[in-house]
């Protein structure tokens, strides 16, 4: 009797045991290999620059001021084209507000968007692995915006205004940003701290394409600004099938 009941208890501790393997064996089956998300990112970003030769963009712009994000200072809006070998340019459809503001906030990012999308420049702020350390942060999947997303800690290898650290959202289905968000890496001055900054995306044409920006920074001039940036009615030229 007393060699049943040992034999028993062993086999409901081998029973515990196996039970406790599968459930570890499961969690380790939902995260995905941290170096397959990664390469997937870079092959979606290349995917996106590879197939997209233009595209045209509504972009709305407004900047408030200290702790009012009721009222704008400014607004403009502006049509955006970009052109794979030229880069973009900008035609403003309307403005308002104060001149000094759109001239030393919208214009500033106006022209700093011009610079990094040049050829030659626009492969350093592309959030891949050339120019991020990644790591994918345990926890499993993330719902955002509606979508499964697997979360990655992004640090930059350089310093630069456009380069965040922080964390990147990407699709678990086909690995394409769907948000980021951080701290520059490098104030755009000395008379600016640093800039926080968020960007979403959405699918559009099958590529992630931007739909809404918020940055906030704190300047000598002008104290705490918030900028968001609304993009709408894309036309998106694809590249022709090789």
């Amino acid at each position: 009797m007393i060699y049943s009941r040992r034999l028993g208890a062993a086999r409901a501790v081998a029973a515990i045991c196996f039970l406790a393997l599968l459930g570890i064996n499961a969690v380790r089956a939902q995260q995905p290999d941290a170096s397959s998300v990664i390469r997937g990112v870079d092959a979606a970003v290349k995917a996106r620059t590879e197939g997209i030769a233009g595209y045209t963009v509504t972009e709305h712009y407004a900047v408030y001021r200290n702790s009012d994000e009721t009222h704008p200072v400014a607004e403009m809006t502006v049509k955006t084209e970009y052109r794979e070998e030229t880069g973009k340019s900008y035609t403003i459809v309307s403005q308002s507000g104060s001149d000094l503001v759109r001239k030393l906030v919208l214009g500033a990012i106006l022209d700093e968007e011009k610079r990094i999308n040049q050829p030659g420049n626009r492969e350093a702020s592309w959030l891949t692995s050339a120019n991020y350390e990644m790591k994918l942060k345990s926890g499993g999947p993330e719902r955002l915006d509606g979508r499964e997303c697997l979360v990655l800690a992004i640090a930059p290898r350089r310093k630069a205004p456009n380069l965040l650290a922080g964390t990147l959202w990407v699709d678990a289905k086909d690995d394409s940003i769907v948000q980021v968000q951080g701290i520059a890496s490098k104030s755009p001055s000395i008379f600016t701290g640093p800039t926080q900054m968020m960007r979403q995306y959405a699918n559009v044409s099958g590529f992630a394409m931007a739909t809404h920006a918020r940055a906030v920074s704190n300047s000598y001039l002008l104290g705490r600004t918030v900028v968001t940036i609304d993009y709408r009615d894309y036309q998106i030229q694809l590249r022709p099938a090789r």
